[in-house]
């Protein structure tokens, strides 16, 4: 499509979409943030509105988060700092937890946590005390107890401590080595009597525990990523995007995957992997052979096949009969007229029903699951372009054109919103591939948004990938203003359609009713132009 073209449709379908919904009117740069806060030296372009319901939290917030919580708790219940980190653990890290428990009934509480207020063993003035654990005296200074005065030599001690935290996150609830003693082994034994990778292991899991035991908080799925995510359950969306740029469904912890729901993703994901597939395609391209039953492929050649040794039977592939009794009679190498015989009276009816429904089903998740891919290798590819843009070429086109760095942000959001639309879009297929084929109306408008959404994604790719490399190399900075136009207008655009799809398809699409007939028509929403893509109206100052 020309660049004139392009250019009114884009204008079109922007003044059509700022006047179709009052959350979009306003869709202007103020939808958009950089953020420098990442590890990255490129800012990183992030949705507002999708950031409103979380928080990423690097891993220097967990650690402050989690000592304010300490010292708040032992400041107010007046405890030592250490048995204020037991209660918090005790209680998944919520400070309202533990005010109401301790004041409601501090004994058991402290028996809960194992702080122990009485020494089960008292202190004797012997010179030597009997290790409990090995049975070896020692002097007292090398003896060491918890709180409830068990006497245990610090080599036992260190051994099992260490071995409790090489056990795992048990190590945060260890308690006394005597099986009858309920007192918690408390940080400042852990800090005197382990070595420091020991140590360092501990206090790991203890920030670990931070995140993990608190409904509010998750990990970042992402390979490497150290930041977590603090989630206002219940306020929409479950999207959240991590300052690694990976964006995820805070529900499931899969990808981010709207408009989909949860379940359709798992069985999705599932029927990737499993061997239901595997089987379909053996039913639908093979048959068994009739002596031994194991499957042969017939990909070309005549009719006379030959299993595989130590079979080696010989039969022909249309009736599986003994090949010895086929020749020209039966229609060569090429035919079976035993076959078309049998087959006009019904006797392969079942067979072959069975395996023209695996063809069909398999043709049919084919056809899904090859766009779904695709459009996952285009969002790829589509994160490296962005990045190439954020770190190389930002630089190049800023130079050539003697425009600040600041003023290109456009292209970065274009990029951005490529991004964000191949996923949205690969997740369509999935949409499609279980919704009901008995439900033709609703079918057949999806078809038409998807096909929609589609169209207007590629000239957006198009126009960021194929036109901006001109202005890389011979283009003037007066078609470059231009391109800037184009660009924005066509970003503004495919976002506005992009979001009216997302909303269409988690309503169920909604706006086609029982009769089989939208309710929403074509032109008021979805429809990529109108009469009024002849005037060439400036988009640009909504971008």
């Amino acid at each position: 499509m020309g660049s004139e073209d392009d250019m009114h449709d884009c204008n079109d379908l922007e003044e059509f979409y700022s006047s179709s919904d009052n959350d979009v009117e306003n869709d202007s740069d103020n939808d958009y943030v950089y953020d420098n806060d990442s590890d990255d030296a490129s800012p990183k372009l992030v949705s507002i509105r999708q950031q409103k319901n979380y928080i990423v939290l690097k891993e220097e917030d967990i650690r402050r988060r989690q000592e304010d919580d300490i010292v708040r708790i032992s400041a107010v219940l007046s405890i030592p700092r250490v048995a204020a980190c037991m209660l918090l653990r005790q209680y998944k890290w919520s400070v309202n937890n533990v005010h109401e428990a301790w004041f409601s009934d501090e004994d058991g509480v402290r028996k809960a946590v194992g702080l122990v207020e009485e020494q089960a063993v008292k202190s004797q003035n012997d010179r030597e005390l009997i290790c409990e654990i090995c049975f070896e005296p020692y002097p007292v200074d090398k003896i060491n107890s918890a709180a409830c005065g068990h006497p245990y030599c610090g080599t036992c001690w260190a051994a099992y401590i260490s071995t409790s935290i090489n056990d795992g996150p048990g190590c945060l609830t260890l308690r006394c080595p005597d099986p009858s003693c309920n007192a918690a082994v408390s940080q400042d034994m852990i800090n005197t009597l382990v070595s420091s990778e020991d140590r360092e292991k501990y206090y790991r899991y203890l920030r670990r525990s931070y995140i993990e035991d608190n409904r509010k908080t998750k990990w970042c799925p992402a390979p490497g990523c150290d930041c977590a995510i603090e989630f206002d359950v219940g306020s929409g969306s479950h999207d959240v995007s991590c300052l690694c740029s990976y964006s995820f469904c805070w529900n499931c912890t899969e990808e981010a995957h709207r408009p989909v729901d949860c379940e359709t993703v798992s069985k999705w994901i599932l029927k990737n992997t499993a061997e239901s597939e595997n089987m379909n395609w053996i039913l639908a391209n093979s048959k068994p052979c009739p002596k031994c039953k194991r499957p042969i492929e017939k990909n070309q050649g005549c009719m006379h096949m030959t299993c595989t040794p130590p079979c080696k039977f010989e039969f022909c592939w249309l009736c599986l009969g003994v090949w010895a009794e086929h020749g020209e009679r039966t229609g060569g190498f090429y035919a079976c007229n035993r076959y078309e015989a049998a087959k006009q009276e019904g006797a392969y009816d079942e067979s072959e029903k069975r395996r023209e429904m695996a063809k069909n089903s398999l043709e049919r998740y084919t056809h899904y699951y090859e766009r779904w891919a695709t459009n996952q290798s285009s969002r790829q590819k589509a994160v490296a372009d962005l990045h190439q843009m954020q770190t190389v070429h930002l630089e190049k086109l800023s130079e050539k054109h003697k425009v600040p760095e600041s003023q290109l942000k456009f292209v970065v959001e274009a990029w951005s919103q490529i991004v964000e639309c191949r996923r949205v879009l690969k997740w369509t297929y999935a949409y499609g591939f279980y919704l009901p084929e008995d439900e033709l109306a609703k079918r057949q408008f999806f078809e038409y948004l998807q096909g929609e959404a589609e169209a207007n994604l590629e000239r957006l790719h198009q126009c960021a990938e194929k036109e901006l490399q001109n202005y890389l190399g011979d283009g003037t900075s007066e078609d470059f203003n231009s391109f800037r136009t184009k660009l924005a207008g066509l970003t503004s655009v495919t976002r506005n359609y992009f979001e009216n799809l997302v909303r269409a398809l988690e309503n169920g699409l909604s706006d086609v009713n029982s009769t089989g007939a939208s309710s929403m028509k074509p032109s008021s929403k979805f429809v990529a132009g109108s009469s009024n893509a002849k005037s060439g109206k400036n988009s640009s100052s909504k971008i």
